[in-house]
């Protein structure tokens, strides 16, 4: 339960529902009708995803990650959401199944011959793109994904249908240069230099069930990764 709690914080967060500061946990075990102990657990995720902090005796602050004419992509939401992803819109360029060659293996440590669905996908706010994506779903994880679900939010359908939620991700922002291919889509020359976010996703005990590469060209972007003390100090 505290999962679903923590999903509808978050999305009280991005809709400006909470702009200051969190309601006092009291208010919130009323709200759920929880325990203590589950409303915790759900606001210490909604801080894990940078969303929010702890200020000693005065409540949980939401955290402005915003920044004036940029967009934010916070790579701590495990799915690099950017502030405008609501307002996404997907053109597909490519969706079928597909075997993991070696090559395809090796670089996101899945298994040779693992039966996938690829995804290949040009995304826009506002009409102007935004980025090129290519996402690899496992099958044995993932026995099916829609039209619909591809042209919208594929992780919010994998939830809702399978109940995968993304435990631990690993995640690599580099700037790389243009394929042939991935120039073509973009309308740009090959070898032109793009942030590009690779990410392998896991869920449970360390199940890989996505990954993928997006490579960014919108303007003015902005990279949020939140980091907490690990000793407390």
């Amino acid at each position: 339960m505290y999962h679903d709690i923590a999903d509808d914080l978050i999305h009280s967060i991005e809709n400006k529902l909470f702009k200051l500061k969190l309601p006092t946990e009291h208010q919130l075990m009323e709200r759920y009708n929880v325990s203590r102990n589950t409303i915790r657990k759900a606001i210490d995720i909604v801080a894990q995803k940078g969303l929010v902090r702890r200020v000693q005796g005065s409540g949980y602050f939401v955290n402005d990650i915003s920044q004036a004419e940029k967009t934010v992509v916070n790579l701590t939401m495990g799915t690099s959401r950017s502030r405008y992803h609501k307002n996404m819109t997907s053109k597909i360029v490519t969706f079928d199944e597909i075997h993991a060659d070696e090559a395809l293996a090796k670089e996101f440590s899945t298994r040779n011959g693992a039966a996938l669905y690829r995804v290949i996908r040009l995304r826009y706010v506002d009409k102007q793109l935004y980025s090129l994506e290519y996402a690899y779903y496992v099958k044995s994880e993932v026995p099916s994904l829609s039209l619909s679900s591809i042209n919208h939010s594929i992780f919010d359908y994998i939830k809702e249908k399978y109940g995968i939620r993304i435990n631990n991700s690993d995640q690599y922002l580099s700037q790389d240069r243009l394929s042939s291919e991935a120039a073509n889509l973009l309308g740009l020359e090959p070898k032109t230099a793009c942030m590009t976010l690779q990410q392998s996703n896991y869920y449970n005990n360390d199940v890989l069930f996505n990954f993928s590469q997006t490579i960014y060209v919108y303007p003015n972007l902005s990279f949020y990764f939140h980091a907490a003390n690990q000793s407390g100090n």
